[in-house]
């Protein structure tokens, strides 16, 4: 059985830039509903199939299959009315890999990150780069986003964190 344990976090400056690997990300969502997601990724072409059940705000069940990036597209194309896009940079630092994200679109100038963890109370270090954690905060989830873009977010709920 899968399962993902991550933190989430803002990133409030731009020493990440030039870390490490960055590539596209597409992805789309089939199901959103607060206990599971159900999306298509898109990264170059390379496609997957992915199944989310939430376990707590830090850890989720997750499964994974990689499925033909013409049949991605048509699941992006006909059955994913929520879409993102950004692009995700890969940087290893302190033995853990970062994962920055920035988005594009209706969610332009939001940049999170996220780091998987063993468990959910392992300690790590925290780059200098990292704003406030927003990990309980379900606002910050690629599939919320995807359906309430960062653009129409006011002043005072950017300000407010729920975590």
């Amino acid at each position: 059985m899968g399962m993902e344990i991550e933190r989430r976090f803002l990133v409030t400056a731009d020493s990440w830039r030039g870390q490490g690997q960055t590539r596209r990300l597409r992805q789309g969502f089939m199901c959103v509903e607060p206990e599971r997601t159900v999306r298509v990724r898109v990264i170059g072409d390379q496609a997957w199939l992915t199944l989310k059940s939430k376990i707590s705000f830090v850890s989720r069940y997750e499964f994974e299959y990689p499925v033909p990036l013409a049949d991605a597209e048509t699941m992006l194309d006909v059955m994913c009315a929520l879409k993102i896009e950004k692009n995700r940079t890969r940087i290893e630092r302190d033995g853990r890999v970062w994962e920055v994200d920035e988005f594009f679109g209706d969610n332009s100038g939001l940049v999170l990150a996220e780091i998987e963890l063993p468990d959910e109370d392992t300690p790590f270090d925290r780059p200098d780069w990292l704003g406030a954690e927003v990990t309980r905060d379900p606002r910050y989830t690629n599939a919320h986003l995807a359906g309430h873009a960062y653009a129409g977010w006011s002043a005072e709920e950017r300000a407010r964190i729920l975590d």
